[in-house]
C-alpha cells in the first residue's frame, strides 16, 4: 500500500477551504484515499468533516495512503495538494 508523509502547508491547516479542496480531489480519485496525523487513526480523505476532525494544523505531518490500482498516483496527487498553501 503506497503511503507518503507530508507537512501541511496551508496556514489554516486542513480546515475550511483547504479541507474542501483536498476532499474534492480525494473523492475524485479511482481509489479510496486515507489520511492520518502521525500516530493517529486514518480517516477517509474524501470527506471535509473527516479532514476537519483530524485537527491537522500548519506544519503538522500527515500520512496519506491508498490501496488498489492507481493508488500511487492518487497518493501523489493528494500529497501535492496538502504540501501546497491552499489558502494563499
Amino acid at each position: 500500500m503506497p503511503e507518503k508523509r507530508v507537512t501541511v502547508a496551508s496556514k489554516v491547516g486542513l480546515h475550511a477551504r483547504p479541507a474542501a479542496t483536498v476532499a474534492k480531489a480525494a473523492a475524485a480519485q479511482p481509489v479510496a484515499v486515507k489520511i492520518a496525523k502521525a500516530g493517529g487513526d486514518p480517516v477517509a480523505a474524501g470527506s471535509v468533516l473527516n479532514l476537519m476532525t483530524l485537527a491537522a494544523g500548519y506544519g503538522d505531518e500527515v500520512i496519506i495512503s491508498a490501496e488498489g490500482e492507481g493508488a500511487e498516483a492518487a497518493v501523489d496527487a493528494i500529497a501535492e495538494l496538502v504540501a501546497t498553501d491552499l489558502d494563499a
